[in-house]
């Protein structure tokens, strides 16, 4: 499958969870969330059906979205997407809930994202 630019229409970043450190009194490690990749992305809200709603009991509130990108190495699902507006500023956190499934020979992959927190909260990464 073929990923034109003109559909790639959104900026996000890849953050991963990182240890960064150790406490010097606790000896614990001190993590830390960071830029893993950026880039520009398709990213389309999944509206369920009817059906779908009431059998896997899906909740709107949590605005499950479907995000193509350009293929990178190296994506977990424990790993955070941020969706950039138009300021720049962060618009939408999301947690990957499934993916990466490769698209065609390495052209893109695809992440079934929704979201974690409201950007505006305060606290992006709780």
């Amino acid at each position: 499958m073929l990923l034109l630019a003109g559909d790639l229409d959104k900026e996000i970043r890849i953050m991963v969870y990182e240890v960064i450190g150790r406490d010097p009194e606790y000896n614990t490690e001190i993590k830390e969330w960071r830029e893993f990749a950026s880039g520009w992305a398709q990213v389309q809200d999944v509206l369920p059906s009817r059906s779908d709603k009431i059998e896997d009991a899906v909740q709107i509130n949590e605005r499950p979205a479907r995000l193509r990108m350009r293929y990178l190495s190296g994506v977990r699902a424990d790993m955070r997407v941020v969706v950039l507006g138009v300021d720049g500023d962060p618009d939408r956190v999301c947690e990957i809930v499934a993916g990466p499934a490769e698209l065609g020979r390495r052209d893109g992959i695809e992440l079934l994202i929704k979201d974690f927190g409201r950007a505006d909260d305060g606290n992006l990464w709780r």
